[in-house]
């Protein structure tokens, strides 16, 4: 199966953004989620974790901030690969005024749908694109 990032909807949030390009709810099948983040300029998400479901982040470019379990903090960048255990709390804080783009995948997949309750969510439907302002 093939997916174009035009194909699919734009989750965006106050720290950025993420298309799920293969998810068990989108993909016939599958059994783990896929899909790249952004993380703009000086932002970063809240530290959660994500009980059932082990993360990999893949840093496409740009650099950031990382922190899984009770460790502190260490730095990320492009061709970085951090593992994060299923229920082990993490963030990541990008720092740099450069996007940070990331792969991220879950396994099993499904963990995504936690994202739909966020209060800062935005979809924005296939092939549209966000407009990004600073507050």
């Amino acid at each position: 199966m093939h997916v174009s990032p035009d194909a699919v909807p734009t989750m965006a949030f106050d720290w950025g953004s993420i298309k799920w390009f293969v998810t068990p709810s989108s993909v016939e099948g599958a059994g783990s989620s896929l899909g790249e983040v952004i993380v703009n300029p000086g932002r970063g998400h809240a530290r959660h974790n994500h009980p059932n479901a082990e993360e990999i982040i893949y840093v496409i470019s740009g650099e950031a901030l990382q922190m899984v379990g009770d460790g502190e903090p260490f730095p990320i960048r492009e061709g970085d690969t951090v593992h994060i255990p299923a229920g082990a709390y993490h963030s990541t804080f990008n720092a740099t005024w450069r996007p940070l783009r990331l792969i991220v995948t879950y396994t099993p997949g499904g963990e995504e749908k936690a994202l739909e309750a966020a209060p800062d969510l935005r979809v924005h439907g296939p092939g549209t694109v966000a407009e990004w302002r600073q507050a």
